[in-house]
Formats: structure tokens, sequence, C-alpha cells
């Protein structure tokens, strides 16, 4: 940068003093320079293009010794530095600028909805007291965004907009008090994890497993998609119901419980919050406790995969109801709190 700047020096100086001569040199020598180094193809560094502007600026005869570029070369770069120079002049001025945070939710908009585009946006921020311009949210929008070919759906929002079409059944082991094995029998909704229906039999046949269906889905409530594992007691008669109740049956794989993650995530719920804390006595024993809890579960129990609501949306109580109670369950294994009236 230094000999630059002495080279540069000498020119101001030469085109002073008027000699032609020792400007050629000067510019002979500077891209003498320039060829020297040890690369493939050189290339002019920014202070040796300014070099070029400034004898472009100031001797007629620049045009004649120059080998490296062609003249127009020069010119392009003569441009382009006029107009980086006015924009500099013109930077304080113009727009203001927009928030990190106003960018930051164009883009939590743009990902969150992909079939929106630049008006529909710019109405929720006009909504939401943003003072901006349908072109600068356009601007804002990711690259990707074509508006030619709207993108996609995630599959999330695909499988949500079907989850109320779909519901799962399994059966789960009870240990009882006199080492004997009854067998719990759960449906559930995909939607909002409801339990739909819970049973509990001795001895499980597909009869009874027919008829835990039709009670489970009484009228015109039962779902389009019926997903459920390979268990031998599905047999013919089972699928025979399940046609006649107009839903698709959908088996899982052979030994692929993960297939069926809604139903195997109750039964864990139903073993941590309930059956590993009590004995079981009986059928009936089982079968009331199972209908207390399934009530409590689907009523007043949150759950993390709904924003901390029940399956059964809970009621939002303000302070201003009255102070807080709370009701047992369960014998006092779980409790339902609420607002109590003043």
């Amino acid at each position: 940068v230094m000999a630059v700047l002495i080279s540069l020096f000498e020119a101001l100086r030469s085109v002073f003093e008027g000699r032609n001569l020792a400007l050629e040199n000067l510019a002979l020598r500077q891209q003498l320079a320039v060829l020297r180094r040890r690369v493939h193809r050189p290339l002019l560094r920014p202070s040796e293009r300014f070099f070029w502007v400034l004898l472009f600026r100031w001797w007629p005869r620049w045009h004649e010794c120059l080998h490296l570029v062609k003249p127009e070369t020069v010119i392009a770069w003569h441009r382009r530095g006029f107009r980086l120079f006015w924009r500099w002049r013109s930077s304080p001025g113009g727009r203001p600028r927009v928030s990190e945070e106003l960018r930051e939710l164009v883009s939590k908009m743009a990902s969150d909805n992909p079939t929106w585009g630049a008006p529909r946006i710019h109405g929720e921020l006009l909504k939401l007291g943003f003072n901006i311009s349908q072109t600068t949210v356009a601007s804002y929008l990711p690259s990707h965004r074509s508006p030619r070919k709207p993108p996609s759906q995630t599959w999330r929002a695909f499988l949500k907009n079907h989850l109320p079409q779909a519901s799962a059944m399994d059966f789960f082991v009870i240990p009882t008090a006199t080492f004997r094995l009854l067998y719990g029998f759960v449906v559930i909704d995909h939607y909002r994890r409801r339990i739909r229906h819970v049973a509990v039999t001795m001895h499980p046949t597909a009869a009874w497993t027919s008829q835990q269906l039709r009670e489970a889905f009484p009228w015109d409530s039962a779902p389009r998609f019926l997903h459920r594992d390979r268990d031998g007691i599905y047999g013919s008669e089972v699928k025979q119901t399940i046609d006649a109740l107009g839903i698709n049956d959908v088996p899982s794989a052979p030994r692929s419980p993960w297939q069926n993650p809604y139903c195997e995530r109750v039964i864990g719920t139903l073993r941590r919050d309930l059956l590993n804390n009590v004995v079981i006595m009986n059928e009936a024993h089982a079968a009331r406790l199972l209908r207390e809890y399934a009530n409590y579960y689907n009523r007043s129990r949150t759950h993390l995969s709904l924003e901390k609501d029940a399956p059964e949306e809970r009621a939002l109580e303000p302070p201003s109801i009255g102070p807080v109670d709370s009701r047992e369950v369960l014998g006092g294994l779980h409790h339902r709190y609420f607002r109590r009236a003043a």
C-alpha cells in the first residue's frame, strides 16, 4: 500500500509538472509489479484499481500504456467507485432501518405459514401495529419462497390435520394381589389424546373386543382410521366389526410398537400414574379405578403436547373468581385444583 501511495504521489507531481514520460513509465512499472506475482492469473488489488482510476481522470493518454485489462474495465471501476461514493454520502438519510425484531417476525410468519405471501403477512403486521410497507415485507421474505409455486406444508401440519380422523387401541397387562393377570383394553383419540374407552377382563376374546369397539364408537362417532398392533386377539370377528363401523383398519408392522406411539404412551401413563401405585384386588376394582382415572385424565390432567391443557379443554380461571381449592382424585393419589367462587 505504501508503494502505491508513493507511486500516486509521483503521478500527481508528474501531472502538475507535465511529465508524460514519467507517467508512462510509472504505469508500466505498476503493471510489471502485478505480473511478477506468483499466481496463475494476477488480479489487481483495490488500491491498484484506484491508481488506474486516477490516471483515467487526470491523464488523457492513460489507455496507450494499459495492457493488463481493457480500458472499458477501468471505466467500469470508475463508475462503481462513483456509486459507492454517493451511497456513502447519502447513507445518513433515506428510509428508517427496519428493526431486527420486525425482520425476525417476518421470517417467523413466513416459516410458520408456508402458503402466506407478502400481502397476507403485511396485513397481519398492520393488525399488530407495525407501520411498514408491503414492498419492505416482500424484501425480507426468505429467498426460497417462490411466487410462482407455493411451498409445501410441513409433515407436522399434514399429520395434525388428519389426527381428528384417527384413533388407536391396545391391550395391557394388570397384575393383581393374588398374582393373577387381568387384561386392560384402551381406545384413544389421536387428536387430543383423549381416552375414549377403557375396560378390563380376565379372559379377552374376539367377541369381547368387538363389543368394546361398539361401545367405544356408538352411532356415527367412528373415526376414519383405527391403529392397532398384530395381536392374535384381533381375529376375523374383530376385523368384521371394524369394517361394519366404517373404519379403515391400520395394523402396524410385526414387532413395531413404535408405530402405535400414542396408545403406548397412554398405557405408560396409566402405569406410572395409577397401576404402579395401587394393588389391584379383582376385575371390578381395576375397572372402577381405570374409569375414575380416565375421567381425571381427560378433564383435569395437563399435557405437554397440548400446550399444558387437558384433552377436554379446561377453562382459564382468573384470580378474580376466588381462592384456589382442590379435590382428591383416586383417594388422594392425585388432586384436581380449581378456584372456588367467593
